[in-house]
């Protein structure tokens, strides 16, 4: 083990400790963190609407929410908060990607904000046209459509208008587009403020209008020049947008990739690697846990949000950023609340129980930086093993409960302070089964760390045999 451990010291850590201080991922990190506010927002609102509106359902025959006053209201007032917050998060995310790398560089980030979403905002069709026939219109029928601008026949109508935003365009459809066109014009926008090629004005300039102004030049290029692409790739590609485009050929099959079980396991394995040497690993791999899985949550809810479970167990994904936390990161990365329970009832080291005894109250919220480093387990040679394969265990099962239908796909999204069983219950739309996936899951994790706090009794002989 030492052997393998001093390996993983030489090859393993330099490149962890790159990835987790690149400056362009790091700001990818901070941009979805700086999402939460909103998507939080709107995720309560969903929340309340599942607990008021749909759990009922299963439980009261002829239950309607809507019908009911006070209820209707909420449901009302819901839908403006969802209005505003998840259903334009890929717009919420585009600002704050751009703003971060901006910082990233140390130059003006309300501005690198504005470019990178007016840079993407600008390839997205602003128009629509929709045809139905097979219909039977009566003359004044038709007259009025035609008068209202559209063109009616007696069996026909075609609808064609501009100046409107899809909101398919602006909610998580949007994300990967936004990393791409994002990137590109706020870098663009960066290396021309780093080369001081901006306006200048006179020191008695107000700073903000001096900033403002030295953003011109840069922020017109970045935004030039991705006009300019928009409009090669539309005379190559004219039957789609570059969004349309991005969620065939990148989105898509990424989203799909992520559903694998292999591609789960290795997630869940890489996140305890980079924690087993001190490095956070659901910041490190950010750019999968929210590029990939956490689109493929917001997809989930905007389903919930329209059908209810029925309409994310038929159209949604199986495993998405949530169910991590719903079924193996319970008390933190790695589901050390379990680890703090077995040192509790086998352990005779002191040390460990004293630190175990500390860790409690923060395993509750799933903090876990008391036991990771005041036990600890990094870089910790006997609790290597466990630390890894208990989470894939736990992983596991969640993974084939919800892919076996036992159990509703996590379709909320749940601060991540939530104590276990309420956090899986409220993720999956308030499914009564999923406390108890959580719970098997937590029974496996907990057998399999049994043994290794059994055997740490015996590494160190200064025990505590009172304890």
């Amino acid at each position: 083990m030492n052997i393998f451990t001093l390996w993983l010291e030489k090859y393993f850590l330099p490149i962890a400790g790159k990835i987790g201080g690149q400056k362009h991922l790091v700001a990818l990190r901070d941009a979805f963190i700086g999402t939460i506010p909103a998507t939080m927002a709107g995720s309560v609102a969903v929340m309340i609407n599942a607990l008021i509106r749909d759990l009922p359902t299963e439980f009261i025959n002829g239950y309607d929410g809507n019908t009911i006053p006070i209820i209707r209201e909420i449901i009302a007032i819901n839908g403006f908060v969802w209005n505003g917050t998840l259903a334009v998060a890929g717009l919420i995310f585009v600002f704050s990607w751009g703003y971060n790398l901006a910082r990233a560089y140390g130059v003006n980030e309300l501005s690198g904000g504005i470019v990178s979403t007016a840079a993407t905002l600008a390839g997205i069709t602003f128009s629509f046209s929709s045809a139905i026939s097979g219909l039977s219109l009566d003359d004044a029928a038709v007259a009025a459509i035609n008068e209202a601008g559209w063109a009616a026949t007696s069996s026909s109508i075609t609808a064609a208008d501009w100046g409107w935003l899809p909101l398919n365009n602006l909610d998580a459809n949007l994300f990967f587009t936004a990393m791409i066109i994002g990137f590109v014009a706020t870098m663009i926008f960066v290396k021309l403020m780093v080369a001081d090629i901006t306006i200048k004005l006179p020191d008695s300039v107000p700073p903000a209008v001096s900033k403002a102004f030295a953003s011109i030049i840069p922020a017109t290029a970045a935004i030039y020049a991705i006009a300019i692409f928009y409009f090669i790739f539309g005379k190559l590609v004219p039957d789609m947008t570059f969004l349309e485009w991005i969620q065939e050929v990148i989105a898509l099959p990424l989203l799909g990739l992520s559903q694998g079980f292999g591609a789960v396991i290795l997630v869940a394995l890489f996140v305890q690697l980079f924690w087993f040497f001190g490095i956070h690993g659901p910041n490190v791999l950010a750019p999968i846990l929210e590029g990939v899985f956490g689109v493929a949550q917001l997809e989930n809810i905007r389903l919930f949000q329209e059908g209810g479970s029925a309409a994310v167990i038929a159209d949604g994904y199986q495993w998405v950023r949530g169910s991590f936390d719903a079924y193996a990161w319970y008390g933190g990365s790695g589901g050390t609340i379990v680890l703090i329970l077995a040192i509790l009832f086998f352990s005779r080291r002191k040390d460990y129980r004293t630190v175990a005894n500390l860790s409690v109250g923060p395993g509750v919220f799933n903090i876990n930086e008391p036991i990771m480093f005041g036990l600890p387990i990094v870089l910790n040679p006997l609790l290597f093993v466990p630390f890894l394969l208990a989470p894939v265990v736990s992983v596991s099962i969640g993974y084939f409960a919800t892919a076996w239908g036992l159990v509703a796909p996590v379709s909320q999204q749940v601060a991540w302070v939530t104590p276990p069983f309420l956090l899986s219950f409220l993720a999956t739309g308030a499914d009564w089964r999923a406390p108890i996936v959580t719970l098997v899951a937590m029974l496996a994790s907990f057998a399999i760390w049994i043994p290794f706090v059994i055997a740490a009794n015996k590494v160190d002989p200064a025990l505590d045999e009172q304890a």
